[in-house]
């Protein structure tokens, strides 16, 4: 048995395309836990994944899956893992009974029992074309298939996006059930950062193909917080303890990343504690560092 402390490993990936390059990307995922890949549309999360897939060829780096070399060792690992995408990669005119038989061929480990379980707690229909499901019923049926062959780690690309939110509560409450089993990671990329809120135990927050954080959610929740003080306290905050500043003709918040320091050096000040959709938000304005 493969043993193995991350469930994901990635070290320096790049990858260049005319106009964007995945830039030296690193990071791990803890086996048994699941990490919330953050960052806007375009940042590069999903060249991430596509690589991690050899769906793309990386130019450089390290990539390794459950132990597993992703290019030497893609067949084994690639028996192990589910992906989960925006779109459906299945034919409009299957149903589930026709795709039933066709990945029971394709995984060792499928269970048709499962399989079908998933789709009547969906409340899915076994007979009806995949073509007339809504974008809802779509992501339920992939996700139903993922769960259906003992994978160990789920990749889910950006795919509760579009999805209202009980359908989405639903589908986090069956993430977790998976992860009761304490072999199984999921890696979740999304732009919509109140899902991974609830669930994430980790995050990795790239931008522009690079990353910028990444770590324990509850430890980069508790380094950063805004700060907020008058337009004139605001010149006395030292450029090193800002990641960016939201300017308004009220006052300022700062985003810093070092809560606990700045609480010391700026005793009077009020600092707020920071959501993963605001670390997002001041990050991917630090190039401005004033903004509004």
């Amino acid at each position: 048995m493969n043993e193995y402390e991350n469930a994901i490993e990635i070290k320096g990936l790049t990858k260049k395309y005319d106009g964007f390059t995945l830039d030296n990307v690193s990071f791990n995922v803890p086996k048994g836990g699941i990490m919330g890949f953050i960052g806007q549309n375009g940042a590069g999360k999903t060249t991430t994944i596509n690589a991690m897939l050899n769906i793309v060829r990386k130019d450089e780096g390290e990539i390794k899956l459950l132990g597993l070399d992703s290019e030497k060792d893609e067949y084994e690992a690639k028996k192990q893992i589910a992906a989960v995408f925006d779109e459906l990669p299945f034919d409009d005119r299957l149903n589930a009974i026709a795709m039933d038989k066709i990945l029971r061929e394709i995984f060792e480990e499928w269970s048709t029992d499962t399989f079908f379980g998933y789709m009547d707690r969906f409340a899915l229909p076994r007979r009806k074309k995949f073509g007339k499901f809504s974008k809802g019923m779509k992501m339920k049926l992939q996700i139903a298939a993922a769960l259906s062959h003992n994978a160990k780690l789920l990749i889910m690309d950006e795919s509760t996006t579009g999805l209202d939110p009980v359908v989405r509560n639903e589908i986090l409450d069956i993430f977790l059930e998976y992860l009761q089993n304490e072999e199984n990671t999921i890696l979740m990329s999304s732009h919509i950062t109140s899902d991974l809120d609830k669930i994430a135990d980790c995050v990795t927050f790239i931008d522009k193909g690079k990353v910028l954080v990444s770590g324990y959610k509850d430890d980069i929740l508790d380094s950063h917080g805004i700060l907020k003080c008058t337009k004139d306290d605001y010149k006395d905050i030292a450029p090193e303890d800002i990641v960016s500043a939201r300017l308004s003709d009220f006052g300022a918040e700062i985003m810093v990343s070092d809560r606990a320091e700045c609480s010391r050096k700026y005793s009077g000040a009020v600092i707020d504690p920071a959501t993963l959709e605001d670390i997002m938000i001041y990050y991917v304005n630090r190039g401005k560092k004033e903004w509004r």
